[in-house]
């Protein structure tokens, strides 16, 4: 299969090499040239005669301009694999404009960050028609470890958005129930093997803990150095928020977290930071 990969930074270059050890691969970024892909001149060199076009792009605004370029030039029947984290307006408009030009259109984000990137272990929010997820299924199987088919156009997104609420709103009740566990004596490692096994129970938790040397290995065991960054996280819950009043859905405990990290981010010292560094940040707050 031959595909064109546009966008080659932190996710897209490992996810381009996985792919590129089984198929044709020639990819374009505007400033990144990683090793082990081929590299065309521009997005539309990429794109002409690909049996598939990936893009991994910062937003939608730049997503829309690229399909733009992109589509005339690619074949009939072809598809847009977008890989992307956007608004879910922005994917249902690059389907509608693929489907415009005899293409199809999937949007997939991912979760599972760089490291799953490189590792092929990222797990893929599929939104888009039947046939066409149903071509690209080997090429989730190289780079990820699942793809989930969530419905039409856009779905993929709405998908991505609506998990990573739930993961900022439990993140931050996660990094305040350690710091009211600290100021009544309670021990962390006492307070992790009871909610741990409670109905407290969260991937925030389990999975990730906030809290140095307690729980699995996370990012809070190595200064909080980034593994999903806070920035990140700020971007996912704007784009929730952005849906939500689209969608005329009430959601004020999503929109409590966004306004947490963007202060934590934008006024604070949050941006370059792990998304759990939320803990140290209320260690040092009272409750005024």
């Amino acid at each position: 299969m031959k595909i064109g990969f546009i966008g080659l930074g932190n996710m897209g270059a490992p996810m381009a090499a996985n792919l590129a050890a089984h198929h044709d691969i020639i990819g374009f970024d505007t400033v990144a040239q990683p090793n082990g892909v081929a590299l065309a001149g521009s997005a539309k060199d990429a794109a002409t005669d690909a049996d598939v076009v990936v893009t991994m792009l910062p937003n939608g605004d730049i997503l829309r301009a690229v399909a733009s370029e992109i589509h005339p030039a690619m074949k009939p029947d072809a598809i847009h694999l977008d890989c992307s984290t956007v608004d879910v307006d922005s994917a249902r408009a690059v389907a509608a404009q693929a489907e415009h030009h005899n293409l199809q259109a999937i949007d997939a984000p991912v979760s599972g960050g760089i490291g799953g990137a490189q590792a092929g272990t990222l797990t893929f929010m599929a939104g888009g028609p039947d046939e066409a997820f149903a071509r690209i299924k080997p090429l989730f199987d190289i780079m990820g470890q699942k793809a989930v088919h969530c419905g039409a156009a856009g779905n993929g997104q709405a998908a991505k958005i609506c998990n990573n609420m739930i993961l900022g709103v439990t993140m931050i009740a996660t990094c305040e129930a350690f710091v009211l566990a600290d100021k009544l004596g309670l021990d962390r490692q006492a307070m992790f093997d009871v909610v741990s096994t409670s109905s407290g129970y969260s991937w925030s938790m389990n999975a990730y803990c906030p809290a140095p040397g307690i729980g699995p290995q996370s990012p809070a065991d190595n200064a909080y150095q980034p593994g999903f960054a806070a920035d990140l996280m700020l971007k996912d819950l704007r784009l929730a928020q952005m849906a939500a009043a689209a969608a005329d859905a009430d959601t004020p405990m999503g929109q409590a977290a966004c306004d947490l990290y963007a202060q934590f981010v934008e006024d604070e010292d949050g941006a370059g930071r792990d998304f759990s560094a939320m803990l140290p940040r209320f260690e040092k707050r009272g409750r005024s």
